[in-house]
């Protein structure tokens, strides 16, 4: 029995190539993201595209970095054109 038949991959899901786009305001730099060796985007809007996978952890991080989710929009791509 292989693993990856047992466990699946995120790409073999439904959910698992779903994108979603949060819309976020008030990012700003605190103790964590302070060790950066570069300074936090100062925008009052940032838009941010996340995998399904990852859509709580992102979340958690948002909101440890002082930002509020304003939206969170699937991404839809259209097929026909490539896009």
């Amino acid at each position: 029995m292989r693993s990856s038949s047992v466990f699946g991959s995120s790409s073999s899901t439904p959910s698992g190539n779903r994108l979603f786009r949060y819309e976020v305001t008030g990012l700003r730099q605190n103790w964590e993201n302070d060790e950066n060796d570069y300074p936090l985007r100062t925008s009052e809007r940032v838009f941010l595209t996340v995998p399904y996978a990852r859509m709580n952890e992102e979340m958690r991080r948002i909101t440890r970095m002082g930002g509020q989710i304003v939206s969170i929009e699937p991404m839809t791509f259209d097929t026909e054109s490539g896009e």
